[in-house]
């Protein structure tokens, strides 16, 4: 009986926690989303030739998690694979500076 006790007290544990987890990644995922959208004032700054950042983009920047922008652009990164297109090579091109 006490073997069941402690099997179930376990069991709860894992599902306390198994929730827990779920809602702060849930929390995290809206937070990155937030963060990301916020970006959208940098825009105007990330074409070539383009101005300096102005001072709303690089606050913007500032607020967003490096893990939340790295997964971003990881994730950016695999879609011409994904929508069967050519793959970009990054490395070959030639940015333009104003």
């Amino acid at each position: 009986m006490a073997v069941v006790k402690s099997v179930v007290s376990l069991l709860v544990v894992l599902v306390v926690v198994a929730t827990v987890q779920t809602q702060t990644a849930k929390a995290q995922s809206a937070t990155c989303s937030s963060d990301l959208t916020n970006l959208n004032t940098c825009a105007p700054f990330v074409v070539p030739g383009a101005a300096n950042p102005s001072p709303a983009c690089c606050s913007a920047l500032q607020a967003v998690q490096p893990d939340c922008l790295c997964n971003t652009l990881r994730i950016a990164s695999q879609l011409p694979s994904r929508c069967n297109v050519q793959p970009f090579n990054c490395a070959t091109a030639q940015p333009t500076l104003a």
